[in-house]
């Protein structure tokens, strides 16, 4: 090595030492950056009755962000006389509700939502003021606007019952979304044609109104504008929030001044009777039934119920090898295995031959009451209903959260 290059190389050296001469961080000082790089990751839990709800964005079109990928849409619809009608209409209404079901693909998930509240004491007031008319009919109108007024004092019927559908999808960007959810929606309106329901797409403040309704069952005004958010730099959360949560209580919740509490349906029964919904949404209490509906892939709804065939059968040998060594009747297996076993070939003959499908279903029932004590009798009376046809009403133990906002 030359001399020259020698100095150089010295030089350089030298000119990067002091670059190297940081100070080090005191114990103290690592510790406070660490506080600050934790409080602006977070500990991924809400902290605020906003960061509770769980969606992203809601769009006026009536499209919500669920999450990154997942987007949905909702429609309300109207009630129609099952109960009134007569066997073969009854028929034909289940086998096209079975069809409407069937629609739905794995890709779809779907909720069916049935929400009765108490409705607003000047409202339900105005509702029922029947104004004279210039005929002989004026005092039966009287007469039946008082009848009215004393059911609306008493509590009775002052109730508004809702009913809306939500379905869902995976999608790469809103546009995407936005394309098949309308596919969609055309489809389900078309099926509850068939049906003979009325039923009626979702704006974005529609849904707006209806969460800010559930999130305040005392029954306060819903005030907004989607021109409000940009000046003010709120989001549409702010205007449905409730002044608080609590769901640390194990098997209830606070929502705001009520106390609720949710409940999973236990379905016991080889077959679920269709009164129970309408028996339980009767209740003159507020009470909302949340219905998720998940479909399970074709292929994959096969292949399981034959991998529960297998194992059942496996579990038959293994149960006839046993009398063989204690001297019995092979034919003799435990009942249960006769049962599960027939009704898995049942399940999979109806998968393979009749074109159905397999879906998953979650019931939750939830209830709001002003106090503690009417709450339990709110929940022992919809427990009771559940009994009745053989199933049972469970309380959600430390998942009131996952069960209130699903």
């Amino acid at each position: 090595m030359s001399k020259a290059q020698h100095t150089k190389k010295q030089g350089a050296a030298q000119e990067v030492s002091p670059a190297k001469a940081k100070r080090k961080l005191t114990r103290a000082e690592k510790k406070q950056i660490a506080a600050l790089i934790q409080q602006a990751k977070g500990n991924g839990k809400a902290h605020t009755a906003q960061q509770t709800i769980p969606y992203l964005q809601m769009y006026p079109d009536g499209i919500c962000r669920v999450s990154a990928k997942k987007y949905s849409k909702s429609m309300e619809y109207d009630d129609i006389n099952y109960q009134l009608a007569q066997a073969d209409d009854k028929t034909a209404i289940f086998e096209n509700w079975c069809d409407f079901l069937n629609y739905f693909d794995a890709s779809v998930s779907v909720q069916l939502s049935f929400i009765n509240q108490g409705t607003q004491q000047e409202k339900a007031q105005k509702a029922i003021d029947i104004a004279p008319q210039d005929d002989a009919f004026n005092s039966i109108r009287t007469e039946y606007a008082d009848m009215l007024k004393n059911q609306l004092a008493k509590g009775n019927n002052g109730l508004e019952k809702h009913k809306y559908i939500t379905f869902s999808i995976e999608a790469d960007n809103l546009n995407a979304a936005k394309a098949r959810l309308a596919r969609i929606e055309t489809d389900i309106l078309n099926n509850f044609k068939v049906l003979g329901v009325t039923a009626r797409p979702m704006t974005g403040y529609d849904r707006l109104q209806t969460l800010h309704g559930v999130f305040h069952p005392e029954g306060e005004p819903f005030t907004f504008d989607w021109a409000w958010l940009a000046p003010s730099g709120l989001t549409t959360k702010d205007f449905i929030a409730p002044s608080s949560f609590r769901f640390g209580e194990g098997c209830t919740f606070r929502m705001g001044r009520k106390i609720g509490a949710v409940s999973f349906l236990q379905i016991l029964a080889p077959e679920l009777n269709d009164r129970m919904l309408a028996d339980i949404l009767d209740l003159e209490t507020g009470v909302i039934v949340n219905l998720h509906i998940k479909s399970i892939d074709q292929t994959e709804a096969i292949k399981t119920i034959k991998r529960k065939i297998t194992d059942l059968d496996k579990m038959k040998i293994e149960e006839q090898k046993k009398a063989v060594r204690s001297g019995y009747d092979m034919d003799i297996i435990p009942s249960d295995l006769a049962t599960f076993g027939a009704e898995a070939k049942n399940l999979l003959q109806d998968l393979q031959s009749r074109n159905e499908r397999m879906f998953l279903l979650t019931f939750l029932v939830v209830n709001m009451a002003d106090t503690k004590q009417k709450l339990e009798n709110d929940v022992f009376a919809a427990a009771g209903i559940a009994q009745k046809y053989n199933c049972a009403l469970t309380r959600l133990d430390y998942q009131q959260e996952a069960g209130l906002m699903p």
